[in-house]
């Protein structure tokens, strides 16, 4: 069965299912198919942030959620998505990403032993007539011709013109469109994200909801950390080791805010130091493959500081395997 014949027959509570501060009922599917993201069970929700995406399911809000990188703003979507059994699309805006890809284009077929030429429609016309959250990544990336293609969805009726058919699309009732990006269309300018470009501000403005999401509590932070990597709980002290990471990595955050760095730490990259600390076993070697090699080598002495001052040991010394019991 197409998921065209697919609406909404359940719903969930967002209160239980989300553990948001909002008392309401969210429609969702009582089935799953194909394109519902896999379930995180140990996923932590960002309460604003949730209520936001909520707003995009429940209301048919357009959501821009925007924030610095690894934060999680895609996975956030995905896992709302999951837990609803709403079917899912992600659409990455990269710099190679053209407007034929987008809307479709023409292709040469075999019918009855001839070749004949017939338009295919591209994943937004697909997207739009079915139940299906379409999730634009990096959308501070795009073309400016896939960006106006776009606007056109963000208005209220949502209806696109297939130019190439003639045809005005109508969107599935169930049909929700939200986006991700690392500014909020004003450019590179932190310097961190090249290759982003500056937002039509008539753009931006069609967004009817627009969410931040920005690095989480440090203890937050660390369940999330711990939730990524249930291994890492069978070694003794595994809190406090994880506790120390995410410390160091809001130093090297605070130390970028401030000049000191050029570049930082995500909370992406606190879950790869964990996932290399179990492969090698060794605190700092994992942290040199994760992040240290990653880094200017002139900002070292800045990063063997932050590290002595969270962990109590010498960045040019090798820590002990026994991470944990030290």
């Amino acid at each position: 069965m197409d998921i065209i014949d697919l609406k909404p027959d359940t719903s969930v509570s967002a209160k239980e299912t989300f553990n948001v501060d909002l008392n309401e009922s969210i429609p969702a599917f009582s089935e799953k198919n194909d394109l519902v993201p896999p379930l995180d069970e140990n996923y932590v929700f960002d309460n604003q942030v949730t209520q936001s995406i909520l707003s995009g399911f429940k209301y048919n809000r357009r959501v821009l959620i925007h924030g610095l990188h690894g934060t999680g703003k895609s996975s956030h979507i995905e896992q709302v998505a999951a837990r609803l059994n709403y079917p899912c699309l992600r659409i990455n805006l990269d710099g190679h990403l053209s407007r034929h890809d987008l809307v479709g284009k023409d292709a040469v077929v075999l019918e009855d032993n001839k070749q004949v030429t017939v338009f295919q429609e591209g994943l937004l016309p697909w997207a739009i007539q079915r139940p299906v959250a379409l999730i634009f990544d990096e959308f501070d990336a795009g073309r400016p011709e896939v960006m106006f293609v776009i606007q056109r969805v963000l208005e209220q009726n949502g209806q696109f013109t297939l130019l190439e058919k003639n045809k005005v699309i109508k969107p599935h009732p169930d049909f929700r469109i939200f986006a991700t990006s690392n500014t909020i269309g004003l450019g590179n300018l932190s310097g961190l994200y090249h290759g982003t470009q500056m937002i039509n501000q008539a753009m931006i403005d069609r967004w009817n909801v627009v969410s931040r999401l920005n690095y989480l509590d440090p203890a937050v932070e660390a369940r999330i950390v711990i939730g990524q990597l249930p291994a890492i709980q069978s070694e003794q002290n595994y809190e406090k080791t994880v506790d120390s990471m995410v410390a160091l990595a809001n130093l090297t955050r605070q130390g970028f805010n401030a000049g000191d760095l050029s570049t930082l730490m995500s909370p992406r990259t606190v879950i790869a130091w964990a996932e290399n600390l179990m492969i090698f076993k060794n605190l700092e070697t994992a942290f040199r493959l994760s992040f240290l090699n990653k880094c200017d080598e002139m900002e070292h002495p800045i990063l063997a500081e932050y590290y002595q001052r969270c962990f109590n040991a010498d960045l040019k010394e090798l820590v002990s395997p026994a991470t944990f019991n030290d």
